[in-house]
């Protein structure tokens, strides 16, 4: 549980580890499970607290995966990592109640689910049978179709709004409120503004009482404002971002972030060693 490790009063990284064809960074380098669990096995090495697993893109337009595809994607990998690193947390990112009870039984020991309940009110039932923790990923729409334009009255308020109702549904069923983390979706629907004034905005979600999970790791976004600020004339790639993923990231530890995912780990975990240190 990650509440043994908020004592330390540091920020806490999640490694990313996509198990997927398509995932917009690193979508088919870790598809092999041998690839996948040496990948972990460094990030550890490199100061990674988690390890995120996943098994289906959630980039701008990607479709979903089938349910046994996804468990034969991930579970081979968490069996494995949990294995020859007995000791590291794995998170499950998947919002599928079927995926996260098997990925559980294998090791896994927290949640990482886009939408919260939204797309598989089963999944409660779970977390409670397992007693883990939820990080809760806001989403608006679904990742075929949250890029097109995405409008919102307040986007802060509108997602903690989204955030109360979907805590108190797990509340409603037996969760406790240490279970929840959330973590507001940069990228997951809105605009290059909307990302920027979530992060700088970032505080106000603290008025929910739950940890912060921050994900802004390579994100186009980001390339698009190097893009504009730079006056490039093409979008940086992904791998191109990671100072511009630093200067989000510190953002928004300095506005009360707790955890940081990124792909990143040796880079990101030296920023922060100076930054933790600052604060």
């Amino acid at each position: 549980m990650t509440d043994k490790l908020f004592l330390e009063r540091k920020t806490l990284l999640m490694g990313v580890l996509n198990v997927t064809p398509d995932s917009f960074s690193d979508g088919g380098l870790y598809l092999n499970p041998e690839k996948a669990v040496r990948k972990a096995k460094e990030m550890v090495l490199e100061g990674a607290d988690f390890i995120d697993v996943g098994g289906e893109s959630t980039r701008p337009g990607s479709e979903s995966v089938s349910i046994n595809e996804e468990i034969k994607r991930v579970i081979p990998v968490i069996k494995e990592i949990k294995k020859i690193l007995p000791n590291v947390l794995i998170s499950i990112d998947s919002y599928k109640s079927e995926v996260v009870r098997e990925a559980l039984l294998k090791g896994a020991e927290i949640v990482n689910s886009l939408g919260g309940f939204l797309f598989d009110d089963k999944l409660a039932a779970v977390l409670k049978e397992f007693d883990v923790q939820i990080i809760i990923y806001h989403i608006k729409g679904k990742p075929k179709t949250m890029q097109q334009t995405p409008i919102y009255k307040d986007v802060v308020k509108d997602i903690i709004d989204f955030f109360e109702e979907q805590i108190n549904i797990g509340l409603s069923r037996g969760l406790k409120r240490e279970q929840f983390l959330i973590d507001p979706g940069i990228g997951f629907g809105k605009t290059v503004e909307q990302n920027l004034e979530i992060i700088k905005r970032l505080t106000e979600f603290k008025s929910l009482g739950v940890p912060i999970v921050i994900g802004v790791s390579r994100k186009s976004h980001l390339g698009k404002v190097l893009q504009e600020e730079l006056k490039l004339s093409s979008l940086p790639s992904p791998l191109e971002r990671l100072e511009a993923s630093l200067a989000e990231t510190a953002v928004a530890v300095l506005n009360r972030a707790n955890i940081v995912r990124t792909h990143d780990v040796l880079q990101t975990k030296k920023f922060l060693a100076v930054l933790d240190r600052l604060k």
